[in-house]
């Protein structure tokens, strides 16, 4: 498992970056010019790991135990916490190999340590892809529950969740190999790319429909009681505050690796260009703390859920 420098080999396959300088301030790079980079230490990647992989974890075995929890959005609410905790276990593994190797406590041949390096690639990017899916998943289903009500239980079934479920981790599973195996490529790159503008795009507009119709609500309610002004424009209020904390924290965390991305294709070479990639590593901390965020805005606002973890967390199985 390489590490050139500070900088991980997981996902190193889309680095095309230069040898990191492991602190935080001024660096130079090819050109003399002098840049912000990030650190992110090996210690640090390894707690936020864990944190996210007993989190989720968690998340996993509540919805599991709760059989009133067996529901389509649910299912899609588990997945995408089994999609973070692959992202967080990957992570947690290959620095756990890294420390070992370089305290000399783990000795093994450049080839296997290839092979491992590959799967834990595959792992980690096929997760990523699933967890984004899981995230536009959620979306359409909410969409869904709002805008077609009486018909939710009819369109939206158990059994057409575990097939839009398993046909998701197949295409993730497929697809990261094919994007490892060419990752040289500009149009693997592209791909990916387009792939998270179409998620933000789909999500934003979804929300941001569904934000429209809540306000709709409330105001005819709000006319029924004489009290129009107050009561919609403090639920508008709220709901918009809502909607830019998730839609904020979704671009916030995943942007700058996509970013990161988009410059390799268009500017490899270029002096400022160069200073982004420097930030490899913190762009892969982010997406790790959105596993982290993830199950706080969509598993852990459900009361029944909340109280299956109580009784998961005492052992009441």
């Amino acid at each position: 498992m390489a590490v050139q420098g500070s900088q991980r080999r997981l996902l190193g396959s889309l680095n095309s970056t230069p040898t990191a300088i492991p602190q935080l301030g001024l660096a130079a790079n090819q050109t003399g010019a002098r840049c912000l980079e990030v650190s992110i230490s090996d210690g640090l990647f390894l707690s936020l790991g864990l944190v996210s992989l007993v989190e989720n974890a968690l998340v996993v075995a509540t919805i599991a135990k709760n059989r009133n929890l067996h529901s389509p959005m649910y299912c899609f609410i588990c997945c995408l916490a089994l999609s973070d905790l692959l992202v967080s276990g990957s992570n947690v593994l290959e620095t756990a190999v890294i420390l070992l190797l370089e305290a000399g406590a783990l000795v093994a041949r450049a080839v296997v340590l290839q092979q491992l390096d590959n799967v834990i690639d595959v792992i980690t990017c096929s997760s990523m892809l699933s967890s984004l899916c899981f995230l536009g998943a959620i979306a359409v289903d909410r969409y869904i529950s709002i805008f077609y009500a009486l018909r939710y239980h009819s369109i939206v079934t158990l059994p057409r969740a575990r097939r839009a479920v398993a046909a998701i981790w197949v295409a993730s599973v497929v697809f990261s190999t094919l994007f490892i195996a060419y990752y040289d490529h500009v149009a693997v790159l592209l791909c990916l790319v387009v792939f998270f503008l179409a998620m933000l795009v789909l999500m934003a507009v979804l929300y941001v429909h569904m934000l429209a119709r809540a306000c709709q609500h409330a105001q005819g309610i709000a006319r029924l009681h004489k009290r129009q002004r107050p009561v919609h424009q403090g639920f508008g209020l709220k709901g918009a505050v809502t909607l830019t904390i998730l839609l904020g924290i979704f671009f916030l965390c995943w942007g700058p690796f996509f970013l990161h991305l988009t410059l390799i294709v268009l500017c490899p070479e270029h002096p400022t260009c160069g200073c982004i990639f420097k930030n490899f590593n913190l762009f892969l901390a982010l997406i790790i703390c959105n596993a982290i965020i993830d199950p706080l805005i969509y598993a852990f606002h459900s009361q029944e859920l909340r109280r299956t973890l109580k009784e998961v967390l005492t052992c009441s199985w």
